[in-house]
């Protein structure tokens, strides 16, 4: 897209452009169901320090956020792929989410009571997160299952691409592992010699209105990747490091791009912390080998640590199941057992303040009778 600081005009909701940047009939009905919309209907595209970037499928401009989206805490704040409603280059509305791929936000240096109060927003309106992993020192299973399940836990669907084929001799090996703990999801190989892998991840996009959103490590690709799949260089990339085989990270902003075949994607900065915000799903599908054999343990709340009878352990014994993976499950119950108690919480703290404002108000009347 073309970013051009130019004013909206006015939108019509049923044309093809806003189709084409994933306009359905759920977003249709948010805004059919406003009583007085104020502004028309674009998609943020990129969001800057100060501003964001929105676009209506013809043209790319500026817009700044109302005064009333800025100061009321309840209020959603617009993130890359929101739909909002803007009027005069300033957001106004932004419209129900369909879904959403967000984390708990980083920074709580392992202090789980800070990082759980706080929902970072990685992209809205998303239908596939591709992972990137890059076949050097930064392939790491167990982080790929958490990413998975970070991605399930939001209801949305993964997809595993390992880069820098090149760096290895019999990269297929490395293939082979991650279909071993990522039962049904799509992993594809991506070299620079071969466009097989990439021609294969085109497929999930190529002629749909779907968004896609890139998640991985610094370093990883994406920025490299994103450049083939739209056939030319508008991402930066780094200078790879002969030592570590290492693509420096350059992206820091979030940009929702358009690919020339259709279908979007959405470019993110390097995660380092891979916190759950969600209590969803996403375990026991990241985990579908261990669900299943507990369904056959003796006990019914078998904690899969010591219990006789334990299925789960008898093939963690047999090397059905690497050990490794237990903790991992183990681990990932646990985060999520506590985001959910700790939400929980924290809502049960707000519904008391909230009654506690009403009481100072009540008492502030008293007072002036």
């Amino acid at each position: 897209m073309n970013k051009q600081r130019s004013s909206e005009s006015n939108i019509d909701c049923s044309t093809s452009s806003l189709v084409l940047l994933g306009w359905n009939s759920f977003f249709q009905a948010s805004f059919d169901g406003m009583d007085n919309p104020s502004g028309s209907p674009v998609r943020v595209s990129g969001v800057r320090r100060h501003s964001f970037l929105v676009t209506n499928g013809q043209r790319e401009w500026l817009t700044t956020i109302s005064g009333r989206l800025l100061h009321q805490k309840q209020e959603v704040f617009p993130a890359v792929g929101d739909w909002v409603l803007v009027k005069d280059s300033v957001i106004t509305t932004v419209l129900p989410r369909e879904k959403t791929l967000s984390r708990g936000a980083s920074g709580g240096r392992g202090k789980h009571e800070d990082a759980a109060r706080q929902q970072q927003v990685i992209a809205a309106n998303v239908d596939i997160v591709i992972i990137v992993c890059g076949l050097d020192r930064d392939f790491n299973l167990r982080r790929i299952e958490r990413y998975i399940t970070l991605v399930y836990n939001c209801g949305l669907t993964p997809v595993v691409v390992l880069t820098k084929a090149d760096t290895q001799v019999v990269p297929e090996t490395f293939v082979c592992e991650v279909e071993a703990i990522a039962f049904g999801v799509s992993v594809h190989l991506l070299g620079f010699q071969d466009d097989t892998g990439l021609m294969k991840l085109k497929a999930h996009l190529d002629g749909s209105t779907k968004t896609a959103a890139m998640i991985g490590s610094s370093g990883a690709g994406k920025s490299t990747l994103l450049n083939r799949l739209v056939g030319k260089d508008i991402q930066r990339t780094g200078a790879v490091s002969s030592a570590v085989v290492k693509g420096k990270h350059t992206t820091t902003e979030r940009d929702l791009i358009m690919l020339p075949d259709g279908g979007m994607i959405v470019d993110n900065p390097g995660i380092r912390e891979i916190a759950f915000w969600d209590a969803g799903d996403g375990v026991s599908m990241s985990f579908g080998d261990i669900e299943e054999l507990a369904a056959g343990c003796r006990f019914h709340d078998c904690s899969h640590t010591s219990e006789p009878g334990c299925r789960v352990l008898e093939a963690v014994a047999t090397g059905t199941v690497s050990e490794e993976r237990l903790v991992s499950y183990h681990k990932m119950k646990r985060e999520l057992s506590y985001a959910a108690e700790r939400q929980h919480k924290s809502a049960e703290r707000l519904e008391k303040e909230r009654w506690k404002d009403i009481a100072q108000i009540v008492k502030a009347i008293k007072k002036r009778r």
